[in-house]
């Protein structure tokens, strides 16, 4: 049977939680917090920690900083997606500037998903 998750990371998990960067600060705490449906945030899934999970509608958010969009950082996105969407997971990726540039539209986007993965 395949393992749920890598509990060796659960404790670099509660470290993320206590230590977010501004952009996943500002997601939860202005938005994602109050949703009425419920995500946690940095949760362990398989070997990764995830920046926010929704499980009733099965989606992942990712924020993204600038080391994501480099040749490496595009790479180990693309293997850690493919792994997630394997258990049937949806990951829809943000990049940090548009949560700074563009909050509003982001937490509708992130609703519409959402309501779309529910139905």
């Amino acid at each position: 049977m395949q393992r749920k998750h890598n509990k060796e990371l659960t404790s670099n998990a509660r470290s993320l939680r206590k230590n977010m960067t501004p952009e996943e600060s500002h997601l939860w705490y202005d938005f994602l917090r109050s949703y009425p449906i419920r995500f946690l945030r940095q949760k362990v899934i398989d070997n990764y920690i995830v920046d926010f999970y929704c499980r009733s509608a099965r989606i992942i958010i990712e924020l993204d900083g600038s080391q994501h969009y480099e040749e490496k950082g595009l790479l180990k996105d693309k293997i850690r997606t493919a792994r997630i969407e394997k258990r049937d997971i949806t990951v829809i990726r943000i990049p940090n500037v548009e949560i700074n540039r563009n909050f509003k539209e982001v937490c509708i986007y992130i609703d519409d998903v959402v309501k779309e993965a529910l139905r």
